[in-house]
């Protein structure tokens, strides 16, 4: 019926007989669906089919419905939950509990958590022990009653209290099993939520029929969450009738009973395997199927015996994932034949996507250039650096996966040996990994103990495997900012400017932020009888005060001969409590709302600092307003101000500023912290020299454990000055000083033009 309501014009081509077709098959045999989907503007010209369009075109117009609250009625504030999850009603898959002793806390339970903890959402350690000191990276929950049936009542009860509506299957287990993580995962992925389920190693009670049947915990047992919240009310009453000394016969016992449920081992086609461990077995020399496809295996009495259980089975996936892979690559190959392309388009590895294609020489993706010892693409700029850290153990694993595979590949007939490395070459490609293209030279041994050097080259590919989301802490965009404007004696007359832009972005809008000026006086200036060098910002900031009731902008005064970024901090990390919000900023900067979101976002107590990065306008006298795009002598323009609005006027060019890092956000707590470090690590005169030559952003850097966010910010964009690169400072923090005053005047095809006319100007 809906097809009838005047269809579109059918396009050309093939399409315009599928759509008759389907067309035809609605309106049956004889009909002409043309004339009578158009027909007259009265109406279709079959009269069967004017029941079905007696409505007009003008009821299946939009309407807007105007929003209308009563008045009469109380208005009540629609509450939104934290993480869009709960609002949706979606749940996690699986929680695992784990049953443990005082015993065997520190040394199963440890060895449990190591081998399957990253595996799953949530690991849960149950314990009778009243007041147990849970180890590091374990979360425990201790009951204080190390009777079974007491440990098991408490332990489900806890899971339906705190877990019973976020997960969809709670898998209940002891410290001394070991658990197949993926496999296990994998099951509860396969079974459906919507029924009473409970899935184990099924065992008989001692004088009961076959039907009456509990799943035996040293195998562990998976239990649903309905089936959870109907045994909820039973537990009591379980707790006080049943009497038994195992906590699973227990919980089978109480689930007969009560609900009517027994274990089983099969369900909807998926079979819970488990294998039991004989007595000084040796994990390496099993191999029956049992024990290859199990889910579970037990008893495990030790610790290493667990390693070595994880040992095992991980090398079987390994073998497991590279058959599977093998696989896949020849049947790629295979249907790589009949593709238009042939075997020429079949890439490299098989089955990861080909290189980068760049459409445009700024598009090409450069390779960095290393040896054993340095690369030639340094992070600061400079021409050579020691390779080191990280990426030292990069090229190492390269080369040691090189020649692995030139062994596996060529022996017994070749066997290599490193002599060194003569060029190595790297490049990241976002579609593909990390490439390396080596130069090895090697030494070649026959089977006849025969030697010779060799030079080849090899390439290899470190692909990109499953990305996964990092856990990052809970934060809001409620957090009240403080920013902190340091001023010198020189950037007085810009202050006013930036306090009409701060009254304007932030005042105005009612943004929850905070300003306090930070007066920095010269030893001489400012004294008795001197005139007060920040007399119209103080006036300013009064007559903001007065322009907006309820506002205070707070002002401290320093003296300082040679201010120090770090000093200047301490002055106002004093003032304020820990638990608050900087956002360190300059005179020429102008933060808007959305700049303080992503100030609030970005910087993470406890976990982050945020420094952004500004962009620069350049020297206008050097890089003037642009021509309109179209005009006569128009060429190619450095990069505009991001957000530039074209109906303002041409904007001035300019860069993001990466050697300037005097706007951050960070914690005020975080930089105690850090302070307190460099405090501990540099002592007297030393300490007195280190400040002189550090920011704030190298405070983090090097007296932090945090991780340092640095990025590009569309939203500060600054007016073209130069900065006062005081000889005090370090040599590095002077080197960037100058280069940013020297990148900062303008784009390399205006600082040509420049030079070009002031050449032509010297000629004549």
């Amino acid at each position: 019926v809906l097809s009838l309501a005047r269809p579109p014009l059918p396009p050309t081509g093939p399409r315009t007989s599928l759509s008759l077709l389907r067309v035809s098959w609605i309106q049956g045999e004889g009909e002409d669906p043309c004339v009578e989907a158009v027909g007259e503007r009265g109406g279709p010209q079959n009269p069967d089919s004017r029941a079905r369009l007696d409505q007009s075109d003008e009821d299946f117009k939009p309407r807007i419905v105007p929003y209308y609250r009563d008045p009469n009625k109380p208005y009540k504030k629609v509450l939104r939950t934290r993480y869009i999850q709960t609002e949706l009603g979606s749940r996690e898959r699986l929680l695992v509990a784990v049953l443990t002793s005082r015993a065997t806390l520190s040394t199963l339970a440890v060895a449990v958590n190591r081998t399957v903890a990253h595996h799953f959402p949530r690991l849960l350690y149950f314990t009778g022990q009243r007041g147990a000191r849970a180890p590091a990276g374990m979360q425990v929950v201790s009951h204080g009653d190390e009777r079974p049936a007491w440990l098991m009542s408490e332990t489900l009860r806890h899971l339906h209290t705190h877990f019973g509506a976020d997960y969809d299957w709670f898998f209940i287990m002891q410290d001394d099993t070991y658990v197949q993580a993926p496999r296990l995962a994998a099951l509860a992925g396969h079974l459906s939520i919507n029924q009473d389920l409970y899935l184990g190693r099924a065992e008989e009670f001692i004088g009961a029929g076959e039907q009456a049947r509990y799943c035996h915990g040293g195998f562990g047992y998976l239990l649903s969450r309905s089936l959870l919240l109907r045994l909820r009310p039973h537990l009591d009453g379980c707790r006080g009738d049943i009497l038994s000394a195992r906590p699973d016969e227990w919980l089978g016992r109480c689930l007969i009973d009560s609900l009517g449920v027994g274990c089983v081992s099969q369900h909807q086609g998926q079979q819970y395997r488990s294998f039991e461990l004989a007595k000084n077995r040796d994990p390496e020399k099993e191999g029956s199927s049992a024990f290859l496809s199990a889910f579970a295996v037990h008893p495990v009495s030790e610790g290493t015996l667990m390693y070595r259980l994880h040992k095992r089975f991980s090398a079987l996936e390994l073998e497991r994932a590279y058959s599977e892979i093998e696989q896949l690559q020849a049947q790629i190959r295979n249907l790589t034949v009949l593709t238009p392309e042939g075997e020429a388009g079949l890439s490299w590895p098989v089955g990861l996507p080909a290189p980068f294609i760049p459409h445009s020489r700024f598009e090409v993706l450069g390779w960095d250039y290393f040896t054993e010892q340095h690369t030639f693409s340094c992070a600061d700029g400079a021409p050579k650096c020691p390779l080191q850290g990280a990426s030292r153990a990069d090229v190492g694993d390269a080369l040691e996966t090189a020649l692995e595979q030139l062994n596996r590949r060529y022996q017994p007939r070749l066997r290599f040996q490193k002599q060194r490395l003569l060029n190595g070459y790297r490049r990241f490609d976002p579609a593909r990994g990390m490439e390396y293209t080596l130069d090895l030279l090697l030494e070649c041994v026959t089977q006849r103990g025969h030697r010779r050097a060799l030079a080849r080259r090899v390439s290899l590919l470190r692909p990109l495997s499953r990305v996964e989301i990092l856990p990052m802490p809970y934060v809001t965009e409620a957090t009240r900012v403080q920013l902190v404007l340091p001023l010198l004696v020189a950037e007085a007359a810009a202050a006013p400017a930036f306090l009409e832009a701060f009254a304007a972005n932030v005042l105005e809008p009612r943004e929850h932020a905070l300003l306090t000026l930070l007066l920095v006086y010269g030893p001489r200036e400012g004294g008795r009888g001197a005139p007060d060098p920040f007399l119209g910002v103080k006036a300013a900031a009064a007559e903001l005060e007065r322009r907006y009731p309820g506002t205070r902008l707070a002002w401290l005064a320093v003296r300082a001969e040679a201010p120090s970024q770090v000093r200047l901090m301490d002055v106002v990390s004093k003032k304020h409590p820990v638990d608050t919000l900087f956002f360190l900023t300059t005179v020429w900067t102008r933060p808007g709302p959305e700049v303080l979101n992503r100030c609030r976002m970005n910087a993470i107590s406890g976990w982050q600092a945020f420094f952004p990065v500004h962009f620069q306008e350049f020297n206008p006298a050097l890089s003037p307003q642009r021509s309109p795009p179209g005009a006569p002598g128009a060429g190619p323009d450095p990069p505009s101000p991001p957000g530039a609005d074209p109906s303002r006027g041409a904007p001035i060019g300019g860069r993001f500023d990466r050697q300037a890092s005097a706007e951050g956000c960070f914690y005020n707590a975080d930089y105690l912290a850090a302070r307190a470090r460099l405090a501990g690590e540099l002592a007297g005169q030393e300490e007195e020299e280190a400040l002189e030559g550090l920011e704030v952003m190298d405070v983090f850097l090097r007296f932090s454990g945090l991780h340092l966010f640095r990025a590009v910010e569309p939203g500060l964009v600054q007016k073209f000055s130069l900065r006062d690169c005081s000889p005090r400072l370090s040599e590095e923090l002077y080197h960037r000083c100058r280069l940013s005053n020297l990148e900062g005047l303008g784009g390399r095809a205006q600082l040509a033009m420049a030079l070009f006319e002031q050449e032509q100007a010297n000629s004549t």
